[in-house]
């Protein structure tokens, strides 16, 4: 009997018996979580337009016992309207990852690409339901470009590496 399940068989590719997915979430949680409503009972009637902000985004990564790591996705969020806080925000929504069997070249970018990539829309529900709690319409942040910023943070990383080297070489 043939199994019919595994588009492998047949084409002669095997997969090795321990192979396993890449990335594991173990266990995903809200790690720390802030709202500030300064205007109070002033809410209702300072909303005469929609606030504007900024949203800012962080992963932050701590290693465990290996295999596993604990990626933090950080976001915060500062609402005004005109030149007047309205809300302030921040979320650390944290997850414990286990790696698979994968090349070295391929860790970082699963840490800091595949792991918050997975976290962000608990983060994101998270934070929409504290601010409709807050008496403010939903906030519906749009989908982070979690590549781009791995891309800016490893040159960066390059640039400091860099700058070590020259600083090391010159003493």
């Amino acid at each position: 009997m043939t199994d019919q399940n595994n588009p492998a068989a047949g084409n002669g590719a095997q997969e090795p018996a321990d192979a396993g997915p890449a990335l594991v979430v173990m266990h995903q949680f809200l790690k720390d979580f802030s709202f500030e409503n300064p205007l109070g009972s002033e809410t209702p009637t300072a909303l005469k337009e929609a606030p504007t902000g900024m949203i800012r985004v962080d992963v932050r990564v701590k290693p465990l016992t290996p295999p596993d790591i604990e990626v933090t996705l950080f976001m915060a969020v500062d609402a005004k309207i005109g030149e007047r806080s309205v809300y302030l925000t921040e979320c650390e929504y944290a997850g414990t990852f286990r790696l698979g069997r994968v090349p070295q070249e391929h860790v970082l970018p699963l840490v800091m690409i595949e792991a918050p990539r997975l976290l962000f829309p608990f983060a994101r529900q998270v934070i929409a339901n504290a601010v409709s709690a807050g008496g403010f319409p939903p906030l519906l942040i749009n989908p982070v470009d979690f590549v781009a910023m791995y891309r800016e943070r490893r040159e960066e990383m390059l640039k400091q590496a860099e700058a070590q080297k020259t600083a090391g070489a010159a003493s």
